[in-house]
């Protein structure tokens, strides 16, 4: 995307003035005391903070009717606002990113919220479009999220790799860091990779935000797992994805691996 589309799509949102309360909100959150890599979303990528990247490709998605960067942290709401995003600033005392963007939602009249994570700088836009989308038609679901297709054996077993199973109307049953299904017949079922992208309806978002964490969710260390434990359906929008594809950067070398796919061009900037 050049930035002149950026710019037009940032005006074209600012001018809505109808249909407020059905109005898709998109909320990146971003802290700075990441544990396992500080500072993360300020970290350079082919000449950008990951944070912009998030950002810019945020903005692709036709669904949106504004993005709003929510955090806690100065140099985080000075970095944002350098590149012309929407900035609000949150309390310190959240212990998840739930918390933050249901705070950010607070202040805007809207019917969706979407919680895009800071530290997904290959996020395809499209994938918003899609997870709205299903939220929107499916009444019997209180939030939903994406997964994709999981064939590596290595990232199955990986508990860093997220783990979804779900039942015949795309409602998730489990989110689990071990392989789940575990195939003990060898047929061959496919396994979904979640992907932490969500989106909620406003007014669930809010009592999600209240609800006490469940047990399942406290051994997983899935915050999701929260809304099962209390009887709310999350839909999985399932998608096509490349290996590469909604990839997180939790560690130094994740972030390697994103920077040499900037370098050699295997993907671009928005």
């Amino acid at each position: 995307m050049t930035d002149r589309r950026l710019r037009d799509n940032c005006g074209a949102r600012n001018e809505q003035t109808g249909r407020q309360d059905s109005l898709v909100l998109g909320v990146i959150p971003a802290r700075f005391a990441s544990t396992r890599l500080p500072g993360k979303v300020l970290l350079d990528i082919g000449g950008r903070t990951m944070l912009e990247h998030v950002w810019r490709r945020a903005m692709l998605a036709d669904s949106l009717e504004r993005v709003l960067i929510a955090t806690d942290d100065e140099r985080i709401a000075a970095a944002a606002a350098s590149f012309g995003a929407d900035v609000t600033m949150t309390s310190p005392l959240h212990t998840c990113g739930t918390e933050r963007v249901a705070e950010a939602a607070s202040g805007v009249r809207s019917g969706i919220v979407v919680n895009i994570q800071g530290d997904e700088p290959l996020l395809d836009p499209a994938w918003i479009d899609q997870l709205v989308l299903a939220l929107r038609h499916d009444t019997d679901a209180a939030m939903g999220t994406i997964a994709c297709p999981l064939h590596d054996q290595e990232q199955a077993a990986d508990p860093n790799v997220v783990k979804v199973v779900c039942d015949a109307s795309s409602h998730a049953l489990f989110f689990s860091r071990h392989p789940i299904p575990h195939d003990r017949h060898h047929t061959g079922v496919t396994r979904y990779r979640h992907v932490g992208l969500y989106a909620y309806r406003t007014a669930f978002l809010t009592e999600f935000t209240r609800l006490p964490p469940s047990p399942l969710e406290q051994a997983e260390g899935l915050e999701q797992l929260r809304a099962l434990h209390h009887g709310h359906n999350i839909h999985v929008t399932t998608v096509t994805a490349g290996d590469d594809e909604g990839f997180g950067v939790d560690t130094l070398d994740d972030l390697q691996h994103v920077r040499l796919l900037f370098t050699d061009r295997s993907v671009t900037g928005a």
